[in-house]
């Protein structure tokens, strides 16, 4: 009996020490609209629309408020044993390396065209967005925070999670230690259910999409026939013999293009990288370019971490 008791205790220790090892990586990033209402944004003009893009690097470089508050939402994450990004580093990081970029663009006679919010979660590859929006409101002589919480799949933009509320008038000046006591007592729902999400990926697989086109070009198409078998079919055999649990869903598809989306990937890869679309979807370029298909000429659009292009027949 003691015997067993010791067994069923090591188990638990171990399922437990587990379980704690395995916690998303976390970036806090302002909302859209957040930037937006404090005029952190650059205006684009699309085709005759006027479209504003959140300047992040003008947010942290021109609002104190920002930077305490996600200082203080780093340190209630970090008090829960999360790992974490942090939003100004990565920007810094972004930013030293953009005369490297406009070299590379400029030898190719074109420009990279990417959002910074894409740059930012390409290079910081945190498994969780967590996006704040808040504001003070002056209750007499007090103030309190109104604030809402998103937890997104970083690779789907998927919201996981989510909190809002308004927190208890308060002599308290500073929005971060408001925002942070306004938050507690949603905070473990909040966090529940982050982990949940990342429970469900450890089991599951990590989910990305992708579309696969066929050039104009190539002189073939997903209809052409290799040995008996239409290249969809062997697109199809492809992803169910390598995606997690065989999880994934074609939701359009002709003689041109098919689209994947829900494809479960490992997190990690077999060097034990962090997986993502482009990551995974190598091997089927390998597999393509050889033998009996010898598609030389794929090119792979990669579109954030969790969608990838991939164009046969061209290079």
């Amino acid at each position: 009996m003691k015997k067993i008791l010791l067994t069923a205790l090591f188990a638990l220790i171990t399922v437990s020490a587990f379980s704690q090892a395995k916690k998303p990586t976390i970036m806090v990033m302002p909302s859209d609209a957040w930037c937006k209402a404090n005029g952190f944004v650059t205006e684009i003009d699309n085709m005759g629309t006027k479209v504003y893009s959140p300047d992040y690097t003008a947010a942290m470089q021109g609002s104190m408020d920002l930077i305490n508050v996600i200082a203080k939402l780093n340190d209630l994450m970090n008090d829960r044993g999360f790992p974490l990004q942090n939003l100004e580093t990565v920007i810094k990081d972004i930013n030293n390396t953009s005369a490297e970029l406009a070299l590379v663009e400029g030898k190719n006679g074109g420009s990279v065209v990417e959002s910074l919010y894409d740059q930012v979660r390409n290079r910081a590859k945190a498994d969780i967005i967590m996006q704040v929006t808040w504001d003070v409101v002056s209750v007499g002589p007090k103030k309190s925070v109104r604030y809402t919480l998103q937890g997104l799949d970083s690779y789907t933009n998927k919201q996981v999670a989510g909190a809002n509320g308004t927190g208890e008038p308060s002599h308290e000046v500073d929005p971060a230690v408001l925002l942070a006591e306004a938050v507690e007592a949603n905070m473990d729902a909040f966090v529940g259910r982050l982990q949940a999400h990342f429970d469900d990926m450890f089991a599951n697989g990590r989910e990305v999409s992708y579309l696969i086109r066929i050039s104009d070009v190539w002189g073939n198409d997903l209809e052409s026939d290799y040995d008996g078998y239409a290249l969809s079919e062997i697109l199809d055999d492809w992803f169910y013999d390598n995606t997690e649990g065989h999880r994934y869903n074609i939701t359009d598809q002709s003689d041109t293009q098919m689209t994947l989306n829900q494809v479960r990937i490992p997190i990690f890869d077999e060097r034990g990288r962090a997986n993502d679309a482009n990551r995974f979807i190598r091997d089927l370029v390998r597999y393509l370019k050889a033998e009996p298909f010898l598609i030389e000429d794929i090119k792979v659009l990669n579109q954030g971490l969790g969608r990838c292009v991939i164009i046969l027949g061209e290079k």
